[in-house]
């Protein structure tokens, strides 16, 4: 017995006759072509553009959707700072040139004459024979062996000086000794007061209205040469005296130091004339710190132009901005995301093929795209990577079949002239023989 059928029934039963036909056929057609099939989505390599140095965003020059080709300034970071340290480091550029220039010129003047003093030192000994006192003629110890002797003769003389001057000290503080000390001190401050009295009492004398100066100054000249001749007579009473005797030798051996070390000193100096003297070698160690001083003054200004160019961030392939994370007056750290790129013209899909499948793959091989948003049109595509290994359950496979099977990884290279296909679009691929 047939029951009527209602109006919303009938339609569900044609709904599903017609799904029924179309997802039968296409099982039979995919079935029956036998060709491997695959889904994917579309990719792209993605880069993370970061700066490489903190800053300030002064200004975004592209924004997401732009594209742009290697080299291309994307984004600029405050430069106030950087630029000050750059002004200062010039002007410490040109101080080191300055100094450089002063350095080289004083150089070249003590090298210049101290060649020629060496050139007539040189010409001087070699028209000399031998000195009486040796055997050698003056030429025969080069400069620096001579200035070398000398500068032992210095060392020499001036250990003696200070055993002379101590001795000195120890002689003229001895408590036995104190009295021909005092003897000497009072003539020395009465010599020093006659030579003063004297001189007033000679310009006394030419004065033109002198009467009372003159009167005065006689008067001091007296008394002072009174007391010379008393400290100079109280000084010959003791000379006779054991500590006279020993003070006078140690003033003695003092003076005769005092004249060997300055003699010393003084041919020391007069053999440093040559281009190796110590005047030489100083200016050459002046030039020396000046060119290291330039050197350094130029390496921070490299540096701070490196710094400089680092607050410009360039776009380091072609390829469209995907996302811009940061807007003008944000504070940026070195390795932070200010944009994300991504090469459209090196478009990818990344398929899984059954094990069973796996040998019907080579490298180089043709592959037909289609995407859900060109209906009809089919993409080429090349096989340019295989796995070498299987793999279980690719996020993107969704059966529990799907999971439960091994598959291997295939990437293919989609070519899109005309720029239609985008990133994450589902693609259906299928492998050409």
């Amino acid at each position: 017995m047939l029951r009527k059928l209602t109006r919303s029934q009938i339609v569900m039963i044609v709904v599903f006759l017609a799904a029924a036909v179309y997802f039968g056929f296409r099982v039979v057609s995919n079935k029956d072509d036998g060709k491997l099939r695959a889904s994917g989505t579309i990719e792209a390599v993605e880069v993370n553009v970061s700066p490489e140095t903190s800053g300030k965003v002064k200004e975004v020059l592209i924004d997401e959707g732009q594209t742009a080709s290697m080299g291309d300034p994307l984004l600029n970071l405050d430069d106030s700072l950087i630029s000050a340290q750059m002004t200062v480091a010039s002007t410490q550029v040109d101080s080191a040139k300055a100094a450089l220039a002063t350095a080289q010129h004083n150089y070249d003047v003590v090298l210049q004459a101290a060649l020629i003093a060496e050139q007539v030192s040189t010409s001087s000994d070699w028209r000399l024979s031998a000195p009486d006192q040796f055997n050698q003629p003056n030429w025969y110890f080069n400069q620096s062996e001579q200035i070398a002797s000398a500068q032992t003769a210095v060392d020499t003389a001036k250990q003696t000086l200070d055993d002379a001057q101590a001795n000195l000290d120890k002689v003229t503080g001895s408590t036995g000794n104190t009295n021909f000390v005092k003897a000497e001190q009072r003539l020395a401050n009465a010599r020093a007061m006659f030579l003063v009295v004297n001189d007033v009492k000679i310009q006394a004398e030419n004065a033109v209205e002198g009467g009372g100066l003159q009167d005065a100054s006689y008067d001091n000249y007296n008394d002072a040469k009174d007391e010379l001749d008393s400290a100079q007579k109280a000084y010959d009473d003791m000379l006779n005296t054991s500590s006279a005797q020993d003070v006078r030798d140690a003033r003695g051996k003092f003076v005769v130091a005092k004249q060997q070390y300055d003699s010393a000193f003084t041919r020391l100096l007069g053999l440093q004339t040559g281009s190796q003297s110590s005047v030489a070698v100083a200016a050459s160690n002046t030039l020396d710190q000046a060119k290291t001083a330039l050197a350094q003054a130029e390496a921070s200004l490299a540096l701070i132009n490196a710094q400089m160019k680092k607050l410009t961030i360039y776009a380091p392939m072609d390829g469209v901005v995907l996302a811009r994370n940061v807007d003008p007056g944000e504070f940026v750290q070195p390795g932070a995301a200010a944009l994300t790129m991504a090469n459209l013209s090196e478009l990818t899909i990344t398929v899984y093929v059954p094990e069973d499948r796996y040998g019907e793959i080579s490298l180089g091989q043709k592959v037909n795209v289609t995407v859900d948003s060109f209906p009809g049109e089919i993409f080429t595509a090349t096989v340019t990577s295989i796995a070498d290994q299987a793999e279980f359950t690719p996020r993107n496979v969704q059966t529990v079949s799907g999971r439960s099977a091994t598959v291997y990884a295939v990437k293919l290279k989609v070519s899109d002239p005309n720029g239609k296909l985008k990133l994450g679009m589902p693609a259906d691929v299928v492998f050409v023989k």
